[in-house]
């Protein structure tokens, strides 16, 4: 029997593999999709992400990231990071990188999708392979989370989306920048020497050229024809009652997101993955809903502060108006999400 099964192979499911592995335990990772996997992600790694990956041993071609800019049509604030850049990366390079990682570990990879789930108080099964505990990295729309019923209603605050394209054109900025209009953000992070990823987040359900056009300034920058098709994903919020049940553990946008706004998606699954290993190493898989917890708190708190002010209207306005006037503030929450 092995000490954990990951179920999915995306970032967060390798990045879980990979710190098993190295804490020495035996690890197998099953993911019915042959990689590398693309999906609509901003691309842009926080130094604290950057920094978990290279604790892994993990080293991904990409882009430097100085900062975070704030845009509007009439102000603009920046703050760099206080020490080490993040990093601009593809997905799919993302996806490569770390599944190298796993493959000089040594970690196998099946092939299938993750079905028959049941566990008792000894092991789980899934796919066939009994384990000491499971790992649900299976995404936003996770199909474990669902199973064992740890999912909670949305709540009443509008269903948001995302979509991103990318554009062949040289970068013409090292930071994350984030254009606002009254009812979305665009996010630009630079990935390559001439490719530049374009975000779209808003409660709109509509095609990427009709989301991007009332971002004026920044369209008239990029090419007619985009690089690579859109891809979309939402809804984004997915409240979770508890990241555990029994020896069922969820990680990654499986455990819960609040918003993509501040960028910190990958951060949190990185840290997370590296708590859910410490808990199993110490045969205490209850203790995970608090680490998980603690390592979430700050983007919980700050996304969701975000958001309340972007969906009542009049004050939403002004959150780049009231950055640029008080630059400290802004570079303060961008040094904590640093």
């Amino acid at each position: 029997m092995i000490d954990l099964l990951v179920a999915g192979g995306g970032p967060a499911g390798l990045a879980t593999a990979v710190n098993a592995a190295l804490a020495g335990l035996d690890v197998v990772i099953v993911e019915p999709r042959p990689g590398p996997v693309d999906k609509a992600c901003g691309e842009g790694l926080m130094p604290t992400a950057a920094r978990a990956l290279a604790e892994l041993g993990v080293t991904a071609d990409g882009r430097p990231l100085r900062g975070i800019r704030y845009l509007d049509a009439g102000h603009s604030v920046e703050a760099p990071f206080p020490t080490a850049p993040g990093q601009g990366v593809r997905r799919t390079e993302l996806h490569r990188a770390l599944s190298r990682r796993a493959a000089d570990l040594g970690i196998p990879v099946v092939t299938a999708r993750v079905d028959g789930l049941r566990q008792d108080g000894r092991s789980v099964t899934a796919a066939g392979i009994t384990a000491r505990y499971l790992a649900a990295a299976d995404g936003l729309h996770s199909r474990i989370r669902r199973e064992l019923g740890l999912g909670l209603h949305p709540g009443g605050r509008a269903a948001r989306y995302g979509q991103r394209r990318h554009f062949a054109v040289a970068p013409w900025t090292d930071y994350v920048e984030v254009h606002w209009t009254a009812r979305a953000e665009a996010y630009v992070t630079p990935v390559g020497a001439n490719l530049v990823g374009i975000s779209v987040l808003t409660e709109d359900r509509a095609p990427f050229e009709t989301l991007l056009a009332p971002f004026r300034e920044l369209a008239a920058r990029l090419p007619v024809a985009a690089a690579t098709g859109a891809r979309g994903a939402g809804p984004l919020r997915q409240r979770v009652r508890t990241p555990v049940a029994g020896r069922v553990l969820l990680v990654g946008d499986a455990a819960g997101y609040t918003d993509a706004l501040t960028g910190e998606g990958l951060a949190i699954a990185f840290h997370a993955a590296a708590e859910l290993v410490r808990c199993l190493r110490q045969d205490r898989p209850q203790d995970y809903d608090l680490a998980w917890r603690r390592v979430s708190r700050r983007y919980r708190l700050l996304t969701a502060s975000l958001l309340w002010l972007r969906t009542h209207r009049p004050l939403g306005q002004h959150i780049v108006p009231v950055a640029a006037r008080f630059p400290a503030l802004f570079t303060a929450a961008v040094h904590r999400l640093a």
